[in-house]
């Protein structure tokens, strides 16, 4: 892959990380119920955010990984076992986010419904479970394929 194209795919990851930060970080200020909360009310006092806040530890963790492959096709070590290890990792993030997803989704239907609106969060987590399964889905396929070329190159000894 030309050196161009990855680095741009690496920009785009990046911006990509910061911009979940950024809308993590910002979303419970402008939420209706903190309109006369401080900020350490938002913060260190619902643990609902706490728990979003863990479930995207591997979402990060993910995207990380698909920065070290871009770095790995850049270097034009792809098909080695590195690459396909942190595929698997990002599948294995992939499907931790949207088990994660899926309690934070009945934690809204257990406590929350009916006392307020949960319409939207639940649509919202609904995509990110129908996002990561995509994600876990392709990765494994990608990991797969992988392997297997990892397999002939090294039963033909070709050179990296």
């Amino acid at each position: 892959m030309k050196r161009g194209s990855t680095f741009f795919l690496q920009v785009v990851i990046a911006l990509l990380g910061v911009g979940v930060l950024a809308l993590l970080l910002w979303e419970p200020q402008v939420e209706g119920r903190n309109v006369n909360a401080t900020l350490f009310e938002i913060y260190f006092k619902d643990p609902f955010l706490a728990y979003i806040y863990l479930a995207f530890v591997p979402f990060f963790v993910g995207l990380y990984q698909a920065f070290k492959i871009l770095e790995y096709a850049r270097r034009n070590k792809i098909f080695s076992q590195r690459a396909v290890r942190a595929l698997r990792i990002i599948k294995y993030c992939a499907l931790t986010t949207a088990i994660f997803i899926v309690g934070a989704e009945a934690y809204l239907f257990i406590f929350i419904r009916g006392k307020d609106d949960i319409a939207g969060g639940v649509m919202m987590g609904a995509f990110i479970i129908l996002v990561s399964a995509i994600i876990a889905t392709a990765a494994a396929v990608f990991a797969r394929i992988l392997q297997n070329a990892v397999a002939i190159k090294s039963e033909n000894d070709l050179p990296v």
